[in-house]
């Protein structure tokens, strides 16, 4: 499998991809790093359970790739690559995920991902896919970027997004305010325009659907 995949990783052949795997779900990463392990021209550097705990994995073992989970403790996958790409520049980095909504790609594209994985993609298919972003081409999933072409943009503005995250978990808007450092006031006039934006009869409400759709 080495030597058919060579030209596809680039550089010397005789030296491993570093990869980091960050997942909050143990059983998935380490089921994961036992079958990636198995790839002779593939060597599992480093492991995380949390956005930070990856950041701080990535800078101590330079990885050629960093595979993240969307979601996970502290800072998505989206967040942790678009800090990895002025922590650690030569680290390339990839998005797996089962919740592959359309805004998720979105996010992930601008952020410098280069690619995008549901997780029912086999062990021997995430392989090739590593082999195929550390030899600097991107690798989106055909269904995925389908649905985002579809979709369209999110209507959202930045700070609008921003504060639909934090009220997605129910806080009021004292603690909202609080956490974005702006008065109750100008609070509930952004939340009040990101919910006539989605026609959502309330914040709660603008936040689920923006959440579905990718969005936040």
């Amino acid at each position: 499998m080495v030597s058919g995949n060579a030209e596809v990783g680039g550089g010397d052949p005789r030296v491993p991809i570093r990869v980091l795997l960050a997942d909050d779900e143990h059983l998935i990463r380490g089921a994961l790093a036992a079958l990636l392990a198995l790839e002779d021209d593939l060597a599992i550097v480093a492991e995380a359970a949390s956005g930070p705990e990856a950041l701080a994995m990535a800078g101590a073992h330079r990885p050629d790739v960093a595979v993240l989970d969307l979601q996970m403790p502290g800072a998505d996958g989206v967040r942790v690559a678009a800090a990895l790409r002025d922590a650690v520049p030569e680290c390339r980095s990839m998005i797996v995920t089962s919740h592959g909504r359309p805004g998720h790609l979105k996010r992930a594209l601008a952020a410098g991902v280069r690619g995008f994985v549901p997780k029912t993609a086999s062990a021997e298919q995430l392989a090739e896919i590593i082999r195929t972003v550390h030899g600097g081409s991107r690798y989106v999933d055909p269904e995925l970027a389908a649905d985002a072409i579809s979709a369209g943009d999110s209507p959202l503005s930045a700070r609008e997004a921003e504060l639909l995250e934090l009220a997605a978990d129910g806080a009021p808007v004292a603690e909202i305010a609080r956490r974005a450092s702006l008065t109750q006031g100008t609070v509930r006039n952004y939340l009040s325009a990101a919910a006539a934006k989605l026609g959502a009869e309330n914040r709660h409400a603008a936040a689920r659907m923006a959440r579905e759709r990718g969005w936040i």
